[in-house]
This record gives structure tokens, sequence and C-alpha cells, in this order.
């Protein structure tokens, strides 16, 4: 068996036994398996939102699990810009996980919060503004009893667009919540992604066109926080090579097609830089 993620060798009951290299061919035929590969000196480059969001949270990436991966970064935010709160709550699925992490840091119980319905698929690939915007309120409800009166902080994945958190903060905001401090388990999206990551284009990309207050504002939180770029590390072990977080960075780990760069936006934000 070959699989982009280990829990799918899970559920078939298959045993985990290594990942396959880049720029390895493995061979599984009459013969048994065997392995093609010249070794290369070329940089390897594992897409970094993986870990905070596209992986399911009980695989292991290149040895280092999802979840420890998620935890780590609420852990991190939770040192990064402390907050006085009742509850901690985190955005199903990907933000749970670093909303657990945030309160073992901050001792700030975990509460469930919001509810999603799994029938509803991921919101930020839908073709347009409206399609998406009704995809958040039939996807999440929140926990009025729970959340009621409460301080809440609310952890999500990321931020792309800004229109989902501003929905998800309203609809906390009308269950009761006194307030809504919101930490992203990522550093801010100013970049667009050219290796099949579905991120749009820079005019798309709220931390591209306003500062981070201003999408505090725009969401609707009483403060908000990223997860920083130089934390990254933290969340991935202290691993600092073979990943690619260019959508963060702007530091693309390989050239780019000038057609591809003219059709997202070069010219919207600041020039692409290379490694």
């Amino acid at each position: 068996m070959f699989a982009s993620e280990t829990c799918a060798l899970d559920a078939c009951g298959a045993d985990f036994i290594r990942d396959v290299r880049p720029g390895e061919i493995v061979v599984a035929d009459g013969k048994g398996l065997r392995s093609i590969y010249e070794p290369a000196s070329v940089k390897k480059s594992l897409c970094i939102f993986e870990y905070i969001y596209f992986a399911r949270t009980d695989s292991v990436v290149d040895g280092i699990s999802v979840y420890d991966a998620r935890r780590a970064a609420g852990r991190l935010l939770a040192r990064q810009k402390p907050v006085d709160a009742d509850i901690v709550i985190g955005v199903p699925e990907s933000g749970i996980d670093a909303a657990i992490g945030y309160s073992e840091e901050s001792g700030i119980p975990y509460q469930k919060g919001i509810v999603k319905n799994s029938y509803i698929g991921r919101t930020f690939i839908k073709p347009n503004q409206s399609e998406r915007e009704q995809s958040v309120r039939i996807k999440l409800n929140a926990i009025a009893s729970c959340v009621r009166g409460k301080r809440v902080v609310m952890l999500d994945d990321s931020i792309v667009r800004g229109t989902t958190c501003a929905r998800i903060v309203s609809m906390l905001r009308e269950s009761g919540a006194a307030e809504v401090h919101l930490r992203i388990a990522s550093p801010p999206f100013l970049w667009p992604c050219y290796y099949g990551t579905d991120i749009p284009s820079k005019e798309d990309l709220a931390a591209c066109r306003h500062s981070v207050e201003e999408i505090g504002r725009m969401s609707h939180a009483d403060s908000i926080d990223y997860l920083r770029l130089e934390n990254l590390p933290g969340m991935l072990g202290g691993r600092h090579d073979g990943f690619c977080d260019a959508c963060f960075s702007g530091r693309y780990p390989a050239e780019i097609p000038d057609y591809l760069v003219a059709r997202k936006n070069y010219d919207y934000c600041s020039p692409i830089k290379r490694l």
C-alpha cells in the first residue's frame, strides 16, 4: 500500500514502514518491493500547510505528528500574547488541537463551544463569496450555553479571505459571548501558492490588503494574534529545514513561471523572494 497520509494505512490495518523519499520510485511487482533512487543535491520542501490544515490530525507526516504540531502551535500562541479569558474553544476541526495546546499552556479551561456539521466540505475553496458564507452558516453553530457571558479565546488554523472568521466571531457574540479573542495557529497569508494548494490570488488574501489590527476589527474580535513566522519551527519540534512556507514568507523554493506569477497578481504586494 501507498498513501499520502499514515491515517489511511491505519484504516486499512496496514503497518507503516517508511516515507517515500523525494525523487524516489518504489516499485511493487511480482518480484517484490524495490526502490529506484539516485540521491540528488536538491532542497526538500514539504508543504507546511499539511500540519496546519490539510492533513488529518491522526496522521504522521515526515516523522512529525500532525496532532502534536497543532498543539504546539496553540502553546506558542498562549506564550506570545496572553489574555484574561474564561474559556478556550477551537474552530472544528483543525483549530481544536491548537485550542487544546493553548488551554494546556495558559491554564484556561478548554470547552467545545462550536459544533460542526460533518456533511459540509471545506469552505475556503468554494468558488464564490456567497457560497462560502452560506456554507459557514450551515457548517458551524455555537453552543450558546457554553459561551454565554464568557470571555472566549477562539483558535482557528488560518485566515485566508477573512470572511469565515468574521462570521464565526459574530455567531459567538450573537450567542452571548462577552468577549472574543481571536488566535490564529499560522502566520498571515501574504503570498499565493503556485504548487497546487488552492490559496487565492493576492487581491483575495486578507493579510495582503489589511494590517493585523484591521483584520481584527473586520473580524469583530476584541483582540487578534497570529503565530509568528519565526515560531513555525517550534511547531515542528525545532526543525528548520525541509519545509515550504512561501505562503507566509514569500520564499519560494523553486522558480515560478512568469505566466503563473501574472495569473496570481504578482504586483499586488512586494516582489517575490526566492531561496
